[in-house]
This record gives C-alpha cells, structure tokens and sequence, in this order.
C-alpha cells in the first residue's frame, strides 16, 4: 500500500516538473523588446500574464534584441535552445532585415535555418510576419512579405503574416519615431498573436 502511495508521488511529482519545464522562447527585435517602454507594458509580458490567468504552466523566456535581425537570431538560437529547452518558439524578426534593405535570399535562409534548429531540438515553431512601409517600393515590399508566406508553406509552420495589424499607421498606436507600438498597442498585439498561439501550447 505504501509502496503504491510512493511511486503515486513519485509520478504526480514527475508530472509537476514537467509542467513547470514547459517554455515558450521568443526570439525577436525591439518589437518584442518593448522598445521606448517598460519592458513589463511589452505583449510579452502580457502573454505572460495571460498565460498564468488561463491557467497554462508556461514560463515565458524573452530572448528579443533591439536591432536585431535574422543573422543575429539564427547565430543566438543554439545557445539558447540549450540554455531554455523550449516546447515553442516565437520568431520575431526580419523586419530589420528589410528596412536595412538586406538580400532576402538571406531574410528567408536565416528564417529557414532558425525553424529548423528549433524543430530538431524538439520545439514547435511559430513565425511572425511582418510588412515594410510602401516607400520601400512595391517590388521589395511584396517580395518581402513573400518570403513569410513562403516558409510557412515550405516548412509547414504557423504563420502570422502581419504583427502590426491595427497597430501600423493607426493613430496612437505607434510611438513619435513611426516604426515601434506604444504601451496601449501591446494588447492588441498580443490578440494578433494569441490565436495562433494558443493551439500550439
């Protein structure tokens, strides 16, 4: 009898842990860095918060990067897959890429290797599009929001063509420079995300 309460422990102990191991890792530039805020108004701290309302045992890991762009993400992602051991990574980068007006072969092998380096080591991968603005020309700008929809079809991810949706040129939603959201866009940000997201948990 005693010995059966031990292993029942034993396994709701197991259980525990491996619920407080799960991690979601997000790997973006300084719209997820909650760039001009405090980093506790940025969506990642609000999908943190959502997640611990809802109930989810989901740990959130914000490994964003002012500036960054794919070469610095796929370069940083080993380390930190090691480090982390993520069920789910978010990719939030490329849009540095394209203001910086970078080869997009590049954008999409960079993009294509960090899916791929999250998949091997066991993750679940979402992909966070985004759009550059019209003056970059029509030619490169839809070329550049191609290489999103490209890599989601290739390599079968989730893909959220556009993280600025509501947020990008609406009034209020953006700071004075034009480019990051202010605190009252994170939440919508956030909802952008969240459905998408939400399956993948």
């Amino acid at each position: 009898m005693r010995r059966g309460l031990v292993v029942a422990v034993f396994a709701l102990l197991l259980s525990v842990q491996t619920a407080v191991a799960e991690t979601v890792l997000v790997v973006g530039d300084s719209i997820s860095a909650a760039f001009g805020l405090d980093t506790r108004q940025g969506w990642v701290a609000l999908l943190q918060q959502r997640l611990s309302e809802q109930g989810y045992p989901h740990q959130v890991v914000n490994a964003s990067i002012s500036g960054d762009t794919s070469a610095g993400g796929v370069a940083r992602l080993p380390a930190l897959l090691a480090e982390h051991r993520p069920s789910l990574v978010i990719v939030e980068l490329g849009g540095n890429d394209g203001l910086r007006g970078q080869p997009l072969a590049q954008l999409q092998q960079n993009l294509a290797g960090m899916i791929d380096l999250a998949r091997a080591s066991g993750a679940r991968v979402l992909l966070v599009g985004m759009r550059l603005p019209p003056n970059y020309g029509a030619r490169y700008t839809l070329a550049f929001a191609g290489v999103f929809t490209r890599l989601a079809e290739e390599k079968r991810v989730a893909l959220l063509p556009f993280f600025l949706e509501g947020v990008g040129g609406v009034p209020g939603m953006m700071q004075s420079d034009g480019i990051h959201p202010t605190a009252g866009a994170q939440p919508r940000l956030l909802d952008n995300l969240w459905p998408l997201l939400q399956p993948l948990l």
